[in-house]
């Protein structure tokens, strides 16, 4: 490789001069054809960049992502985008390719080709396969049922593959009827080469990909997916998390998919609905799962938020109606080549698992509903349904991250009125931040030890 790069340098330094005045008075010649029009184009483009600024509490934490870093957030009821940051570069799926695995899945079962009874045969391919895994043997059989949930909580490498030669005959060519179907769907820079997610060099997917495919698992099966919300899978004797930490760290949270391998980080694809509102969110690139949940923790309260902005008006307590405010900050699209190596086909690295990092866990959604009758609270609005409470909540925390240790409540009036709280601050806490949400005209009334704060 350097030897071939110093001739290509020594190739250009032997130019003859006559060529390089000829690119020098082409150069000349061009600047004075585009003269001013140019310039004037690349400054409207900074311009134009410039308005485009990306929230602060999507900014928090980007200083812990690198390159690989995309992300996306769809509204799933009308398909509109409300983020996105290089949504179209392609990235490496890791065990997100299993989404697709269980969509040709869904599809044979709605087609009457296999049923959730079903017993599929374990190949000695397919039960080789590490390192997450059910533990299945060659020669063994397999529901289809248990493929399915295998998939989806543990992401089992082995039932992957016991499920793609059932329908594919082999994994190659389930690898191909993987990619047709992407295409079909609308996934136009998703190619598949195998049903697992392991490394592969040729197998990539965008941020916008992987949420189009969400989107169709929820619109064209609506029987099957509520199993991506299955919290723990009992299998032989055992008892299988989901890996999927959301279903338990975010209110309304009901899937999709986790992922790792060295060369993608970790990658999430979620889901969550408050109310009649859904959104989709696609992170990939994460350094840890606990940052890459947090993050998909503000962008899931981004993307609810925007929506609330739209569609809903705050009714405050004792205060005026004052319409929710915020910026949808979506940043220009970049596409362009992986950013990182990969493995050699077929080569796992050490740790190429699926979630099976040694990191803190993410902290739970801004969006706890607690109870505390002590200290001091606010009560930042009062809301026809939860879901608006619960979205007020944190956006107010956004805009005060002072209040990030306080403690969320939604009281509710015999489910008439949802009140929006923050509690366990000492008085001059509470008096401050009314004081300073008010000041952006936002509803804010103190609440004192003496008031019956959860109820």
């Amino acid at each position: 490789m350097g030897g071939h790069l110093g001739r290509r340098e020594s190739s250009c330094h032997t130019a003859s001069g006559a060529g390089r005045n000829a690119l020098v008075l082409f150069a000349g010649l061009a600047a004075l054809i585009l003269g001013s029009g140019a310039s004037a184009a690349v400054q409207k483009s900074t311009q134009h960049n410039k308005h485009k600024p990306v929230p602060a509490h999507i900014r928090a934490h980007r200083d812990l992502f690198d390159e690989r870093y995309a992300a996306i957030v769809m509204d799933a009821n009308s398909g509109r985008i409300l983020h996105e940051h290089n949504a179209d570069g392609m990235r490496y799926p890791a065990s997100l390719t299993k989404m697709m695995t269980l969509y040709l899945t869904f599809e044979a079962m709605g087609q009457g080709r296999i049923q959730f009874s079903s017993q599929i045969p374990v190949s000695g391919e397919a039960a080789s396969q590490t390192p997450t895994r059910l533990g299945l043997k060659a020669g063994q059989r397999l529901s289809v049922h248990d493929a399915v949930l295998g998939l989806i909580t543990r992401s089992a490498n082995d039932a992957a593959v016991t499920l793609a030669e059932a329908l594919g005959g082999t994994e190659d060519h389930f690898a191909e009827m993987m990619t047709r179907k992407a295409h079909q769907l609308g996934m136009e820079r998703t190619v598949f080469r195998n049903a697992s997610g392991l490394p592969d060099p040729e197998q990539h997917t965008t941020a916008r990909d992987i949420a189009t495919l969400g989107l169709r698992l929820q619109r064209d099966f609506p029987q099957y997916y509520p199993l991506f919300a299955t919290a723990e899978f009992h299998f032989r004797n055992q008892v299988i998390p989901n890996h999927n930490h959301l279903l338990k760290q975010y209110p309304g949270t009901d899937g999709l998919k986790t992922g790792f391998i060295h060369a993608s980080g970790f990658n999430l694809a979620a889901s969550a609905r408050h109310g009649d509102s859904r959104v989709i969110g696609v992170v990939l690139g994460g350094p840890t799962s606990a940052a890459r949940d947090r993050r998909m923790i503000e962008l899931l309260d981004h993307g609810f938020a925007t929506l609330q902005n739209a569609n809903d008006v705050l009714v405050a307590v004792n205060e005026q109606p004052s319409p929710l405010q915020g910026a949808t900050g979506g940043t220009a699209s970049a596409q362009g080549t992986i950013t990182t190596g990969l493995a050699a086909k077929g080569v796992v690295q050490e740790g190429d698992t699926d979630e099976e990092e040694e990191s803190a866990p993410a902290p739970k959604s801004k969006i706890a509903s607690v109870t505390d009758g002590h200290g001091w609270g606010i009560q930042v609005g009062a809301f026809r349904t939860q879901a608006s409470a619960e979205t007020q909540l944190g956006r107010v925390r956004q805009l005060l991250p002072e209040l990030n240790d306080a403690r969320p409540v939604i009281a509710s009036d015999r489910g008439k009125t949802q009140r929006a709280r923050l509690l366990g601050l000492d008085q001059d806490q509470a008096n401050q931040a009314c004081k300073r949400l008010k000041a952006k005209d936002m509803p804010c009334m103190t609440l004192s030890p003496g008031v019956n704060q959860a109820g």
